[in-house]
């Protein structure tokens, strides 16, 4: 009988880890959400070999950063020659700080779900080929310090939403297709010009009271 249970104890031992390698991540939402950005990005270079789902969380993956909870903080791909897309699973990273992903290929626009990036402090996506609209959700990131979409194919107006991010110290979308006028109050009195050109249907500052910003901006 002995022999028995222990036989029935290894069975259900192999058993569970088959299911976990069946689902992998299952336990670690994050680490789905960051598998999901990996299947949807073609990676030439291989810096995404150690992205391993059978793992029971993403903190030993290179370009990934972790905090004592084993919480990811940080995403660090930038100038990595990725192409591919962002993804809306990247929503579920909660303790997300910084997630750098400037200087690839990356097309596809940004996805509104980024909004539910609460902790964020930079979202650097400068210098790939996202297309687009900014989202007004990420209005909602009242972390936020540095917002670089700089050298894309953005188009429509510049949310009024990131005005109210007291938080937001840099700001550059210079070299897209936005249009419209400037925000020139809040976070962006201090945002220098220069950070706004090369927007050909963008009208410059906003005169308040005088013109509304979504003119000539369809």
């Amino acid at each position: 009988m002995a022999s028995q249970a222990w036989l029935w104890n290894l069975c259900a031992s192999l058993l569970a880890l088959a299911l976990a390698m069946a689902h992998p991540a299952s336990a670690n939402s994050e680490g789905d959400a960051l598998y999901s950005l990996r299947r949807s990005l073609y990676d030439p270079d291989n810096v995404l070999q150690s992205w391993d789902p059978t793992l029971v969380n993403p903190c030993t993956w290179f370009h990934i950063t972790c905090n004592q909870d084993n919480r990811v903080t940080r995403v660090d791909l930038g100038n990595s020659n990725l192409s591919g897309h962002l993804v809306p699973e990247l929503g579920r990273l909660e303790h997300l700080q910084y997630l750098e992903l400037y200087k690839n290929s990356i097309e596809g626009t940004i996805p509104a779900e980024l909004g539910s990036l609460k902790s964020l402090i930079s979202l650097d996506l400068y210098n790939n080929n996202i297309s687009g609209s900014i989202p007004t959700s990420l209005g909602k990131l009242k972390s936020l310090v540095f917002l670089r979409l700089n050298d894309n194919k953005l188009t429509g107006p510049i949310p009024r939403e990131l005005v109210g991010i007291s938080s937001l110290k840099v700001v550059d979308i210079s070299n897209n297709n936005l249009c419209g006028t400037i925000p020139t109050t809040g976070a962006f009195e201090h945002i220098p010009l220069n950070n706004f050109e090369n927007n050909p249907r963008l009208e410059g500052p906003e005169l308040l009271g005088l013109a509304t910003y979504d003119t000539n901006c369809s």
